[in-house]
This record gives structure tokens, C-alpha cells and sequence, in this order.
């Protein structure tokens, strides 16, 4: 009985304030009853980021981890493509074909990426500003972000460590890691609001998708790869190998990679994609609820007016 209520605790302590869980009603995504097709795509990701801000915490930890180390399969993949592709006209576009792998796998099996998942937490917050919500979603980026951070790092030790590959590609893993470091700390942090914000692109794309979902996550991913873009988490895997493999120090990952880094991926995909969206929106948004008020309105006066008629 006590543990049920210790549930019933936690399940009330991350629940996400909102208009509709105040009249206790779902989000509505029905693109028929809201004002426009961006409206529905709006609150369809405000839906799942509510759901992603109430998860249980080991269960956002434990996810995030696997997708840490799932997203180690772009950097073995990008690796790979580069040692057998180095003589191969239009190499360069197929290696970096390789940079998708990771994503397509963590997006395919939901789960929890920062600059992906994080992204649709913001618009919850965006739409009720309070400070409980805010302490949610500092919650979540915390434990994704460590869990992404943990899952990379063992992703990095078991390339270093495991006889799984041959030293010609152990090379091109360092080539690949030392090519992110050539950056100084102003150039990551400009390459990580671009890539910030190409990443939500694409989770704004997801949900009218369909079939092409895979191909979304693709081209959108190749992109980054493409532009040698900076990602907290696919530049972890590769900053983390040339950490343990003795190549650069420990400082180095802080300091010039992760902070500027992070930074440009928050600001790229939380507050300039996240905010224009959600600006886009927020009229057609105000419109409806006024024209709602409205008609309950009338609809109260008819009914006390055929009252006072009886």
C-alpha cells in the first residue's frame, strides 16, 4: 500500500502543468479541430514532450545510456566508410553517409538523445512557463545528458579496448576524433547552433512523416555530417576515444569541445527552432481559445435563458 502511494507521490511531483491537465482533458491533435496543419504538428510534439517530462528518471537514465552507446555506430561506421572509401570518387559523401547510423538507430527505437527528445520537452514549458515545469526540464536534460555522456564514453572504451578492429581503422578513428578538436571554441560553438537547430528541424518534420520517416532522419543527419557540424553527443563518442586513447587530455573534452559545444546545440534547438515554432503557432493558438470562450459563453447564457423560460 505504502508503495503505491510513493507512486502516486512521484507520478503527481513530475506532472506537467497545462491548460488541459488543469480541466483534466488530453492535448488535442486532431488537425480537423485546430486552426491549422502547424498547429496540429505543434501539439502533437507539446504531447510527447509532456510524456517525456513525466517519465520516470532511471528509466530517462538507462535510456539515455543506450543511446549513448548506439550513437558509437556513427563513428565506427564513419570509420569504416573512410578506410575502404579513401580511393572512391564522392568518398567524402559516403563516408559521411556513415555519421546517420547512430541517429537512425536512437530516433527508430525511441531512445532518449539530447537535441532530439529535449527538443519537444521545450514546447510544454514554452506553453506554460512555471517554475515547476522549468524544474522538470532541467530534470530531463540532466539525466539525458549524463546518460548520453555515460553511454559514449563505454561506446569509446570498448572501440579502444575489444579486438574488434583492425589498426588501419583505429587510425581513422582518431583522424575522425582529432578533425572535431581543429576547431577553436568560437568556430564549435557556431557549428553546434547550426547542427542544433537542423536536429529540431527534423523532429518538427516526424510527426507528418509517414513512411518517409527513415529517410527524414537521413538526409537531415547526413547534413550535419556533411558540414562537419558540431553534436554534444556524436562528438562525445569521438572526443571520448582520443581522451582514452591518449591522444588528448581530459581538460581538452571540456574545454574547447563539450561546453561550447552544449551550448550551441541548447541555443540552436531549444531557444531559436523551439521559440520561432512555437511563435508561429501561438496566435492561431490564443484565436481558438478565445473563439471556444466565446461559444461556451453563449452557450451557458441559452441554456440559463431556456431555464428562466420553464
Amino acid at each position: 500500500m505504502s508503495s503505491e502511494n510513493n507512486n502516486d507521490k512521484n507520478e503527481n511531483e513530475n506532472e506537467v502543468e497545462s491548460e488541459e491537465s488543469e480541466r483534466g482533458e488530453e492535448i488535442e491533435v486532431d488537425e480537423e479541430e485546430l486552426p491549422s496543419g502547424a498547429a496540429a504538428v505543434h501539439e502533437q510534439i507539446r504531447s510527447e514532450g509532456e510524456k517525456e517530462l513525466e517519465r520516470d528518471g532511471m528509466a530517462l537514465l538507462f535510456s539515455a545510456i543506450a543511446a549513448g552507446i548506439s550513437m558509437g555506430a556513427s563513428l565506427m561506421a564513419k570509420g569504416i566508410f573512410q578506410v575502404n572509401l579513401h580511393d572512391v570518387p564522392g568518398g567524402f559523401l559516403l563516408e559521411n553517409l556513415g555519421y546517420t547510423f547512430g541517429f537512425i538507430i536512437v530516433i527508430m527505437a525511441r531512445q532518449q538523445l539530447f537535441t532530439e527528445n529535449t527538443v519537444t520537452a521545450v514546447l510544454p514549458i514554452m506553453h506554460k512557463p512555471n517554475v515547476s515545469n522549468i524544474l522538470l526540464l532541467m530534470r530531463l536534460w540532466g539525466l539525458v545528458l549524463l546518460g548520453n555522456l555515460i553511454g559514449t564514453a563505454l561506446a569509446a572504451l570498448a572501440f579502444i579496448h575489444l579486438p574488434i578492429f583492425d589498426d588501419e581503422t583505429r587510425a581513422a578513428f582518431v583522424k575522425i576524433s582529432m578533425k572535431v578538436m581543429e576547431n577553436p571554441p568560437d568556430e564549435m560553438f557556431a557549428n553546434a547552433i547550426v547542427s542544433g537547430w537542423i536536429i529540431a528541424t527534423m523532429v518538427w518534420m516526424l510527426p507528418s512523416s509517414g513512411a518517409a520517416k527513415i529517410w527524414i532522419i537521413i538526409l537531415m543527419t547526413w547534413l550535419v555530417g556533411l558540414g562537419d557540424l558540431a553534436h554534444i553527443v556524436v562528438g562525445s563518442a569521438e572526443v571520448f576515444y582520443v581522451v582514452f586513447n591518449g591522444n588528448i587530455p581530459w581538460q581538452d573534452f571540456i574545454w574547447p569541445f563539450a561546453l561550447p559545444t552544449l551550448a550551441g546545440n541548447i541555443i540552436g534547438g531549444t531557444f531559436i527552432f523551439a521559440l520561432i515554432s512555437h511563435a508561429q503557432i501561438r496566435n492561431d493558438m490564443r484565436n481558438k481559445s478565445r473563439a471556444e470562450a466565446k461559444a461556451r459563453e453563449k452557450r451557458q447564457k441559452r441554456e440559463q435563458e431556456q431555464k428562466d423560460a420553464v
